[in-house]
């Protein structure tokens, strides 16, 4: 496989690339990809990997951990890296899914729940024709008995996926995935709310507020009671880590 590029965001290697690329690069080396597993890394999780040395460990043995938040790429940019863009996970389902006529690729999506996926089902029907659902599959919400994620397991390879969308929210997802390499032959991609904007459960921000870092408070504002510890206190802590951070290479 080509040799990626990366740029160390407290701690946390996240990978310095566009859509284009990232396209490009999974095109090329799916076979080689297939048992590992992509982490789509924002503030949050890259604030979580700082805190917490196993959970950094999950991120950083991903194939790929993507600039998803809009911090981590300007980060990246005054690091020195000019070219470096975000690429979120959502972004990344949809130009796979616009491409399924020339790539052919099978797409199996675990998490959320059964009304969710059935509304995504829906949604990937009717906008996306060509794509090929290898199989879908809702989790109960307790952890699963060793002899139930052999069947699920077991299900999803037999479906026989290229990609494993995995929508259960950070750090949730990323340590199913980390659990589960090496397990399915196929690449697991951690995508959070991917599935709910699909399913058109959750809006996401205007492409302007996008531009502008603003997501997060497109999304606080849409469920305050819910995220506003989140976002608020993880946006400060970020800020105060990457002036630590600096002090101390000073």
């Amino acid at each position: 496989m080509s040799k990626l590029q990366y740029c160390e965001i407290l701690k946390t290697n996240i990978n310095v690339t566009n859509m284009a690329d990232t396209l490009h690069y999974l095109d090329t080396n799916l076979d080689a990809l297939r048992g590992s597993y992509i982490c789509v890394s924002n503030v949050h999780t890259t604030v979580l990997a700082y805190e917490d040395k196993a959970y950094r460990r999950v991120q950083n043995s991903a194939a790929m951990a993507l600039p998803d938040g809009a911090p981590l790429s300007v980060y990246s940019r005054h690091a020195g890296f000019k070219d470096a863009q975000r690429v979120t996970g959502p972004d990344l389902m949809t130009e796979l899914f616009q491409r399924a006529p020339q790539n052919g690729y099978r797409h199996f999506f675990y998490g959320s729940t059964p009304q969710t996926l059935e509304a995504m089902r829906v949604t990937l029907r009717r906008e996306y024709p060509g794509v090929a659902i290898a199989g879908m599959y809702a989790p109960p919400f307790r952890p699963l008995t060793q002899e139930e994620d052999r069947e699920v397991t077991a299900l999803i390879n037999e479906a026989r996926p290229d990609f494993v969308w995995v929508g259960l929210g950070a750090p949730k997802q990323e340590q199913w995935m980390y659990d589960h390499r090496g397990r399915l032959n196929a690449v697991a991609i951690g995508v959070g709310a991917g599935f709910d904007y699909l399913a058109g459960t959750i809006k996401r921000a205007p492409r302007i507020m996008q531009m502008l870092c603003l997501e997060w408070l497109y999304r606080l504002l849409q469920d305050p009671r819910r995220l506003w510890k989140r976002y608020v206190t993880t946006n400060i802590k970020f800020l105060k880590y990457i002036c630590r951070e600096r002090r101390n290479r000073v």
